[in-house]
């Protein structure tokens, strides 16, 4: 084992360990919220899970970014296969050690590697113009300034960086080959990156020998680089996909979840032999009371944090939004990102000892306005078009929630709904007894 091979050892071991630290850290940040039981229908989830997060059905809805996404998702799922290859060949010196015993398979998985290398390369330059040229309107919603645009650029030109430097890797590569340069042993197939060959092929062996082992350096430096930047950008969708959809809700979109309380209290009240004035069991004690609904993100269920986390701020969501399309202050991916933003400044703080809430500041109030959140129309349209499951509407319900049960906030234009429902059972202004008489009106 050389140096290199040691130094490829240790930047290769503090990646990971570097990785798994930013994984328990959202693990943690995650299950910062209330605990919620979702292990029923199996089956139906597993299919689920088939369907849209591994067979990106939703993603094909529509056409023209769907197909450039499936080609983006398939290309970064078949070429890391080589990074196998890479990692094992980094740590004893070995190159392209898989060749001999995959034989003339070898051959086509590099070719296949290369041709689908070419095709992500075309689909993220595509990206690249659709967000920063074309006026596509999702991509322009004012939550989408600063920091947000910024990364999905930076994530697309990685993207590109990559795949040019490992073309660039094999073009070199088959020239040192050709010539029969001791270290490197015939192997592979190179339809696309032969391409490049004339662009290097009139350089010393020495200079092609400079450029390939710099740019299998870059590309598996960028790779472990990449996956340690996922965690603090929204592209950790990639990984948090899976589990998000697996455990996305399975009852009709416009269900809404009951407290146990409330709902006990409803019963009793309909309960002709409940006694009024029998006192409540006991809390347990030093039990915190349940809080009506949420106002920060530690009242929210873990699966709502983790639906923080897998945004891949597409904007679909938002596009389908009527309010948001009306001109209201509402944006469904605007909810998410102020969700993520918020519990990543409870997981700092945590890191620094405090207790979740003491810096004074909440998700409700400090990143989500009341506005926002009465705009909501609960039609569920962002739950339908998300590609990974995120249901905005959930926070959105909670978060109102908090503020009639625990704040009395009500916006005027449904108090007087509200009141006639309670006087007359219905939301208009007339006696129960008056509710059929349109018909004498024919």
């Amino acid at each position: 084992m050389g140096i290199s091979n040691i130094i490829f050892l240790v930047v290769f071991i503090a990646c990971v360990a570097w990785f798994s630290m930013n994984i328990r850290k959202i693990r943690r940040n995650i299950l910062l919220g209330k605990d919620e039981d979702i292990s029923d229908r199996k089956g139906e989830r597993w299919k689920k899970t088939f369907m849209i997060a591994i067979g990106q059905s939703k993603m094909v809805k529509k056409p023209i970014s769907g197909i450039l996404h499936v080609l983006v998702y398939l290309g970064f799922v078949i070429i890391n296969i080589e990074v196998l290859e890479i990692i094992i060949d980094g740590i004893f010196g070995t190159h392209r050690i898989l060749a001999e015993p995959l034989g003339g398979l070898y051959d086509i998985l590099i070719a296949s590697f290369e041709v689908l290398a070419l095709l992500v390369l075309v689909s993220v330059i595509i990206f690249l113009i659709r967000r920063n040229i074309m006026t596509i309107k999702r991509f322009n919603f004012r939550e989408m300034v600063g920091w947000p645009k910024t990364d999905a650029n930076i994530i697309l030109i990685v993207e590109v960086l990559l795949m040019l430097a490992f073309l660039s890797m094999n073009a070199t590569d088959s020239i040192l080959q050709s010539r029969g340069d001791a270290h490197y042993a015939e192997a592979g197939a190179f339809p696309i990156s032969a391409w490049l060959v004339p662009v290097f092929e009139g350089m010393s062996d020495a200079s092609l020998i400079a450029i390939e082992r710099g740019m299998w350096w870059f590309h598996i430096v960028g790779i472990l680089l990449f996956l340690n930047y996922l965690p603090c950008s929204k592209h950790f969708h990639i990984i948090l996909a899976f589990p998000n959809v697996f455990y996305s809700k399975l009852d009709p979109k416009g269900k809404l979840t009951n407290m146990e309380s409330v709902t006990n209290e409803v019963k009793m009240m309909f309960d002709p032999e409940a006694d009024p004035y029998a006192a409540p069991p006991p809390a347990e004690e030093g039990a915190v009371p349940e809080r009506f609904g949420a106002k920060d993100v530690t009242d929210l269920s873990w699966k709502s944090l983790m639906d923080a986390y897998s945004c891949t701020e597409c904007g679909r969501c938002t596009q389908q939004c009527p309010a948001a399309q009306t001109g209201k202050l509402l944006s469904p991916r605007k909810i998410m990102m102020d969700t993520r933003d918020r519990l990543e400044e409870v997981g700092k703080a945590v890191d620094k000892g405090q207790k979740p809430g003491q810096d004074g500041k909440s998700l409700l109030g400090d990143y989500i306005k009341e506005e926002e959140l009465w705009a909501c129309t609960t039609c569920n349209a962002c739950v339908e078009a998300c590609p990974v499951e995120i249901n905005p509407v959930s926070i959105i319900m909670e978060m109102r929630r908090s503020l009639v049960m625990e704040e009395s906030k009500i916006p005027q234009e449904l108090t007087g709904m509200l009141t006639n429902v309670e006087n007359n059972g219905a939301p208009w202004q007339f006696a129960q007894t008056d509710r059929a008489n349109w018909v004498n009106e024919q």
